[in-house]
């Protein structure tokens, strides 16, 4: 039986999600796969920190920080370490990067990435700033170190997107992405077409809890943003940062805007669209009237849809339903369970 160690570095929604799958599924793994994984450290930033290297007690972690808000400070496991120490001191296998996203930096995602490939580890991440910001660089660090970088969460949670371009698409050049990719900025103009007013469409976002406290990086177009130049990045080869994508959010769509374009049959969403002009890779997000009849109109609520266009295979539409924090945590299992299968069953 080959062991894997995991160090996990944030244990926010994504993080505890991602752990119940792994107590969940742990032992199909093992029957499977022929392979035992094992937290050997966990890092957050307000919660403490566990380290040991020969194997955590994952069920007991979870317990405590939903119970108690915390680690068990008396816990033997306990540590003063932080995410960066952990990245580069303990003995692990797979990093599994699930800290917060900064937004404008990717930062210190990034370094912690660069960090764990530099002493040949694995590494995965559902934190989108380091693909919108660094991913040419890590992917070919990853390369030149000969060790896996998986990044299937960072748009659309556990949708496969990029797994679908890699694995099934092979051969196909993507010569243009469109989508709705923010489930807030979806909802709010949906809610608005029904009557609602802004502030009463922000106060039930945020009891539902997928509005943020401060939910303008979402209306601004940033979150959108950062997703388009992700996948252009990773699908297109752009080399593009969320800066450099055109970019315009709702903030300025008004009540009035929505009712005139709904009287010519149509809707307002937020379009990320990366294509090819002039020979080079360009990404934008904007606010776009689209018909109703629009397989985009369609996309309801928190709900979102890539649409991918190939030399070879033509356009293909992937739609995620009103996804949960569930999802989340399959899309980092599911990069898991192919670095497993790329590098035990191969």
């Amino acid at each position: 039986m080959r062991e894997l160690k995991l160090a996990i570095l944030g244990f926010g929604n994504a993080g505890r999600a991602f752990a119940k799958l792994l107590l969940e599924k742990g032992e199909e793994i093992r029957t499977v796969y022929g392979c035992d994984v094992k937290a050997a450290a966990i890092a957050t930033g307000s919660r403490g920190s566990l380290v040991n290297e020969e194997g955590l007690d994952l069920a007991k972690a979870l317990r405590d920080v939903e119970e108690r808000g915390r680690f068990d400070e008396g816990d033997a496991d306990f540590s003063r370490l932080t995410s960066m120490e952990i990245a580069g001191w303990v003995a692990y296998d797979v990093l599994v990067e699930l800290t917060p996203l900064a937004i404008f930096s990717g930062q210190p995602a990034i370094d912690h990435i660069k960090t764990a490939l530099s002493r040949k580890k694995h590494a995965i991440t559902a934190n989108k700033g380091p693909i919108a910001w660094a991913f040419s660089e890590l992917r070919a660090m990853a390369r030149e170190q000969g060790v896996g970088f998986y990044f299937e969460t960072t748009v659309m949670d556990g949708t496969p997107v990029f797994n679908l371009v890699d694995e099934t698409l092979r051969m196909c050049k993507v010569t243009e992405v469109k989508g709705i990719l923010n489930s807030t900025t979806n909802f709010i103009l949906e809610e608005l077409a029904c009557g609602k007013d802004y502030d009463e469409v922000i106060r039930e976002g945020k009891a539902r809890g997928f509005v943020e406290a401060d939910p303008s990086l979402d209306i601004e177009g940033w979150d959108a943003a950062a997703k388009t130049a992700a996948l252009i990045n990773v699908l297109m080869g752009a080399g593009i940062t969320p800066k450099e994508i055109d970019r315009k959010g709702i903030e300025d769509i008004t009540r009035d805007q929505i009712e005139e374009a709904a009287a010519r049959g149509n809707v307002i969403k937020l379009i990320c669209y990366g294509g090819i002009e002039a020979g080079k890779v360009i990404g934008r997000v904007r606010p776009e009237e689209i018909s109703k009849s629009d397989l985009l109109a369609s996309i309801a609520g928190t709900s979102s849809i890539v649409t991918i266009t190939t030399d070879l295979m033509g356009t293909i539409s992937v739609v995620e339903e009103d996804p949960g924090i569930e999802q989340t945590g399959y899309g980092v299992f599911s990069d898991l369970l192919r670095l497993i299968c790329k590098t035990h069953c191969e």
